[in-house]
C-alpha cells in the first residue's frame, strides 16, 4: 500500500494541524461554508490553518452546494490547493467553478448503486470520492465498487478507521482513503488515531 494516498478531513483547530504535521498524510480537508457541521470554518480560519500546515501536505476545502464564486475564493486566497464538492453539484456548477479557479476538483459520490459511480465519471473533475453520504460516518456496500469501471482516480470514504482501512484498500485498490470521524474521539480529532491511521496506510 506504499502508493496509497491518505486524506484526513475536518480539521478545525490549530492542534489538529499540529497532529497532522506530525503524521504527514498526503491531504487534509477543511469543511467550509457548511454551518450544519461542527467542523465548519470560515475563510480566515482556513487561511490561518493552511499557513500552519506542513507544505508537504495539500489542503482541500470541502463544501456542499456552496455558491461557486465564494467557494473559489478558498483557492484564490491560498487556503486550499484542491476543492471538494460534496453536494449535488452538476456539470453547469463545475463549469462555473472551472472558470473561476484552476485547482483540481474532487467530486464526492453518494454510492447506492454502481450507476452512481458510472454517471459521476461524466463530470469534469479530477478525482471522485466514494462515500455513503454527507459525513455520515457509515460504510457503504463496497461490493458496488468495480475498480475496472472507474477511469478517474478515486478516494474511498465512509466509515473508515485506522483498524479497517488496510483491509478496505486491499480489496478495492483506490487512489486514496479518506477518514474524518474515524480519527475522532468525542467529535474532536485524536492525535493517536491520526498517527495510527497514517501508520496503517504507510506501514
Amino acid at each position: 500500500m506504499s502508493d496509497l494516498k491518505i486524506k484526513l478531513c475536518g480539521m478545525f483547530r490549530e492542534c489538529d494541524i499540529d497532529y497532522v504535521n506530525e503524521a504527514l498524510p498526503d491531504y487534509v480537508g477543511f469543511i467550509v461554508m457548511f454551518p450544519k457541521s461542527h467542523r465548519n470554518i470560515d475563510l480566515e480560519t482556513a487561511k490561518r490553518l493552511k499557513a500552519r500546515l506542513d507544505p508537504r501536505i495539500k489542503s482541500v476545502a470541502v463544501s456542499v452546494n456552496a455558491p461557486a464564486g465564494e467557494f473559489a475564493r478558498f483557492a484564490g486566497e491560498g487556503a486550499a490547493d484542491i476543492l471538494q464538492l460534496h453536494g449535488s453539484e452538476d456539470a453547469d456548477y463545475i463549469a462555473r467553478l472551472r472558470s473561476l479557479t484552476d485547482v483540481p476538483l474532487i467530486k464526492a459520490v453518494r454510492v447506492t448503486s454502481r450507476e452512481d459511480i458510472i454517471s459521476a465519471q461524466s463530470l469534469d473533475v479530477d478525482y471522485l470520492l466514494l462515500d455513503a453520504g454527507t459525513g455520515s460516518g457509515q460504510m457503504f456496500d463496497h461490493a458496488l465498487v468495480d475498480p475496472s469501471e472507474i477511469r478517474l482516480p478515486f478516494f474511498l470514504a465512509g466509515g473508515l478507521t485506522p483498524e479497517n482501512i488496510a483491509g478496505a484498500a486491499e480489496k478495492i485498490r483506490p487512489y486514496g482513503v479518506d477518514l474524518s470521524s474515524g480519527i475522532e474521539t468525542d467529535r474532536l480529532k485524536d492525535r493517536n488515531k491520526i498517527l495510527a491511521a497514517v501508520k496503517a496506510v504507510r506501514g
